[in-house]
């Protein structure tokens, strides 16, 4: 999980994730609108490809991208808890100031 989160880290690897999330691209159709030399680029894939947010295939010379939904399943619901988790201390919290306000009113 640590490597999805990293890999999510880089501006330029969260846009990949987000043009695989719409079809399937090769490198060259990936690489378009970003302003780096072509290794460059293929390291961002290689990162993606290594921590299992995205799978390729070689078909001739083309080698097409797309996105591999299971890794980003796995961050979505890491999130979902904590978001729940935050959510009800929140909660609980709000809930005692509310209690601390009304027993404020009462004293006064």
């Amino acid at each position: 999980m640590d490597d999805v989160f990293r890999a999510l880290a880089d501006p330029t690897r969260r846009r990949v994730v987000e043009a695989l999330s719409q079809r399937p691209a090769s490198v060259s159709e990936l690489a378009q609108p970003f302003k780096m030399a072509l290794p460059s680029f293929l390291e961002h894939l290689k990162v993606l490809e290594g921590c299992g947010l995205v799978s390729s295939t070689k078909t001739g010379r083309v080698r097409t991208y797309r996105l591999a939904p299971g890794r980003l399943r796995q961050a979505e619901d890491w999130l979902s808890t904590q978001r729940r988790l935050w959510e009800q201390r929140l909660d609980q919290l709000d809930a005692y100031l509310m209690k601390l306000k009304a027993s404020q009113r009462e004293s006064e």
